[in-house]
């Protein structure tokens, strides 16, 4: 991984100005419908959806600045788990034309974020650990025993849903009833959606403990297809949609009643936290280093999982896009 060494030219080339991509110029909306989220840039078109996913990172709902390499790390990824989970859950995935870009047949989002934990962790306000922490044995409708301690492994996995909050507001954690008497989802649906969210999840976890990695939670979105098919969309057991840990050193970190070590964005929430940054008010500037070490702990998720060395694409990500995307170059 010697990309991840904060002096080597890749990433001193990342960190230079117009080595990460964020905004993406006006010409691009030749794509098709442009609609920009809080990492990605989508353009609809014909039936399809291209996805172009940025470098840029967000946490507590709030977008922070970029990180080398994320996009690259999180399109590769999203790729691996599409097709290793194909069979267990169907995606949107069609191609990737470009290391930041995946082609996607487009789908009609289910409003609701499905995210499933295993363990009691979490920094922000609506995770499950700060909520347990305040006395609260209900979460999301599911009843906790007492007893337990900040990243435990929960008794069973859990379907925890949330809502998708307008980009600048924050989700909000609730329960399937919340969400079956807002006309947010059928129940028959949702119950049939929370197996298969679980099975997935399962899956997910085995091949992350064959590379030595437990996956802690993730959040899955789920679509449906113009044939009337619900398949996942988005991403998909990612550094930015779930938690990792090392397997090799939880049991003593436990020990200690130390944080387990991580390999996601726990590390940024983190060091937010100990700002004083949760969300509200401006964030604080990431300094260099800050980037450069999240850009570490995302490669190595990647090269873990994966089995490849992460090999980066260092051509100024804007006109490398125009390029694979046939768009006349500037």
């Amino acid at each position: 991984m010697a990309v991840t060494d904060s002096t080597s030219p890749e990433m001193r080339r990342a960190l230079a100005p117009g080595g990460t991509l964020d905004a993406l110029p006006d010409d691009f909306d030749v794509l098709g419908a442009r609609y920009s989220g809080k990492v990605r840039e989508n353009f609809t078109r014909g039936g399809e959806r291209l996805i172009l996913v940025t470098d840029r990172v967000s946490a507590f709902d709030v977008v922070l600045g970029t990180i080398p390499f994320k996009g690259q790390v999180l399109n590769g990824l999203a790729r691996f788990w599409f097709d290793a989970t194909a069979a267990i859950f169907p995606n949107h995935m069609l191609g990737v034309p470009d290391p930041q870009a995946m082609r996607a047949v487009e789908c009609t989002p289910i409003p609701v974020e499905f995210v499933v934990r295993g363990y009691l962790t979490g920094v922000s306000d609506t995770s499950i650990a700060r909520a347990y922490e305040r006395g609260e044995r209900t979460f999301c409708g599911h009843a906790l025993p007492d007893g337990l301690r900040r990243h435990d492994k929960l008794p069973e996995s859990l379907l925890t849903p949330s809502t998708k909050a307008p980009k600048g507001q924050h989700d909000i954690s609730v329960s399937r009833d919340w969400l079956v008497e807002r006309g947010l989802i059928d129940r028959e649906r949702y119950d049939v959606l929370e197996r298969r969210c679980l099975a997935l999840f399962a899956a997910g976890q085995k091949i992350a403990a064959e590379r030595g990695l437990i996956l802690v939670d993730t959040k899955y979105e789920l679509g449906v297809r113009p044939d009337g098919e619900i398949v996942l969309i988005d991403e998909i057991h990612t550094p930015d949609s779930s938690r990792y840990w090392y397997a090799d050193s939880y049991a003593q970190a436990m020990a200690r009643g130390e944080d387990p070590r991580s390999l996601d964005k726990e590390y940024l929430r983190r060091w937010l936290v100990a700002q004083g940054f949760r969300g509200e008010g401006p964030p604080p500037v990431l300094p260099d280093e800050i980037r450069a070490e999240a850009a570490r702990r995302y490669i190595e998720v990647h090269e873990l999982i994966t089995g490849r060395t992460f090999e980066p694409d260092v051509e100024p990500p804007v006109a490398r896009l125009r390029r694979n995307l046939g768009l006349p170059p500037r």
